[in-house]
């Protein structure tokens, strides 16, 4: 690679028509969230808004390293204002980076990769179908109460069954 410089980066933008989650009605909140983004901003904008009854749902979306910033906001934003919904989506966006030769005779280097990004969906109000949806969370988890008391249940009849069926040998 001494014979090359970099030049330039073909990103793949977010964008508000391509968050990958399914009904979102079209008053919601985006928030994208960025390395140098100071999260006490991004956390009073987004509170503000909800507060006032403007919007009841709240998109933060983030691109590589600043996943993790994002991921603590909609955490902080739930705790705070007690949001019953959340949905998650983990997507890759894809970046070309261009390698320009020093020398004369060598072609541009084209390095194709992928980032991952995430979007998480904040709703005060169950939306239609949200259930249903790859990566919704309630905050009370009743999904997975409902799942783990279902299992319970039939882990309870099968023990009774068996027991009824087991003969002893003396």
């Amino acid at each position: 690679m001494d014979n090359y410089f970099k030049g330039k980066n073909v990103e793949e933008e977010l964008e508000r028509d391509k968050i990958p989650i399914n009904g979102i009605p079209e008053n919601f909140l985006w928030m994208q969230v960025k390395g140098g983004s100071k999260m006490s901003n991004l956390l009073t904008h987004a509170s503000g808004i909800l507060e006032d009854k403007a919007t009841s749902v709240v998109v933060w979306s983030a691109v590589g390293v600043a996943i993790a910033k994002c991921v603590s906001c909609a955490e902080i934003l739930k705790r705070q204002l007690a949001i019953p919904h959340q949905v998650t989506k983990l997507v890759y966006l894809n970046v070309e980076e261009f390698w320009e030769p020093k020398v004369e005779g060598l072609e541009t280097i084209v390095v194709k990769r992928q980032i991952p990004a995430i979007h998480i969906l904040l709703s005060l109000e169950e939306l239609p179908g949200m259930c249903q949806l790859l990566g919704y969370q309630s905050l009370q988890g009743t999904m997975f109460c409902e799942m783990e008391s279902e299992s319970k249940a039939k882990h309870t009849r099968r023990r009774r069954n068996a027991l009824k069926h087991k003969t002893y040998k003396k």
